[in-house]
């Protein structure tokens, strides 16, 4: 098997590859080549967000199943087809689309290579050899909504997200939903960057909000969103991590921080695909499934921990039910 790569790709794609452990013996005593894994994100792999969970989640069920993992980081709208392309033709078995914006690039490209399995995250694409997988961000969200508005002095919270897609407005409008079921008072401010990676965007977005007497600010914008905590840190004001625990961003100021456990769902993905029983479809997980989660900051108040917990227990049993809205208000 090679262990170089060399594709062309446009822009500030990176491409690296990192070996895992597993595979076997073939009958004849060779040992068993390892299937090839790609994993393409919009940002960079140490973002302490968005992409750096799913290159942890895909490391960690790679190692798991004995493949073999690459990756491209970076990748933006008009490089997607050409990086799915570049994977399938250098003889890739599995490319994972990182984010809803990988999902009609991957059926583009899945109707020339039918032997190449695409999973995608946060997509709604299926077909044979196309798989989505779809987390209940809007689950988090709506708990971190309640603990924003139970925690603002001024009544005043800001949302930030990077480019308008359902998979980050359904994010937006659960946040708004779950600080509205506490106060239907509430003002929430939202502001959306166009970018998943300057900082300066968001960081910009949340001074304005600030300015204007926003006291809690929440983002979903990746690496752009970084930003916006650094606004918040700078102000002193409350904020929320996203996709990864970012409490190390704002030790003093975070409240809490939605995770999504991309190594449970590439698990669940990739376990589909090592037992044969991969099918294209798309495929819905939850705070049940152990897809999403909230982690609660100690800089919380117990009673606004009891709060959250309540919210989190009702989603959980399914007495509370969050329907993703991905209207754009």
């Amino acid at each position: 098997m090679k262990k170089m790569l060399s594709v062309l790709l446009a822009g500030t794609m990176m491409l690296s590859m990192t070996a895992c452990q597993g595979g076997g013996e073939t009958p004849e005593g060779g040992m068993e080549e390892k299937l090839q894994v790609a994993l393409c994100m919009s940002g960079p792999v140490n973002d302490q967000g968005w992409n750096q969970s799913a290159y942890e989640g895909a490391k960690a069920a790679c190692e798991k199943y004995g493949y073999e993992l690459s990756y491209s980081e970076n990748l933006g709208a008009a490089d997607i087809a050409a990086a799915y392309a570049d994977y399938a033709i250098a003889g890739y078995d599995v490319i994972i689309g990182h984010g809803f914006e990988f999902g009609d690039p991957a059926l583009e490209v899945a109707e020339t290579y039918p032997d190449v399995t695409f999973i995608c995250t946060e997509a709604s694409a299926s077909a044979d050899n196309v798989a989505s997988y779809v987390m209940a961000c809007e689950q988090t969200a709506y708990v971190e909504g309640v603990i924003a508005a139970t925690m603002s002095q001024s009544g005043k919270l800001g949302a930030i997200g990077p480019i308008q897609g359902d998979s980050l407005v359904k994010i937006i409008n659960g946040y708004v939903e779950g600080a509205r079921s506490v106060s239907a008072d509430i003002e929430v401010q939202t502001a959306w960057t166009n970018s998943y990676v300057d900082t300066q965007l968001a960081q910009e977005a949340a001074n304005a909000m600030i300015e204007s007497g926003v006291d809690v600010i929440k983002h979903c914008a990746n690496a752009c969103g970084n930003g916006a905590i650094n606004a918040a840190v700078a102000a002193n004001i409350w904020c929320q991590g996203d996709s990864y625990d970012q409490s190390s961003l704002a030790p003093k100021n975070i409240l809490d921080s939605a995770l999504y456990n991309m190594d449970v769902v590439l698990d669940i993905a990739l376990g589909s695909v090592a037992d044969g029983s991969f099918k294209g479809d798309v495929y819905n997980l939850g705070m049940s499934d152990g897809a999403v989660e909230v982690l609660l900051s100690d800089n919380l108040p117990q009673e606004v921990v009891d709060k959250a917990q309540a919210a989190i227990d009702a989603i959980k049993s399914g007495e509370l039910e969050i329907v993703p809205n991905f209207t754009v208000e």
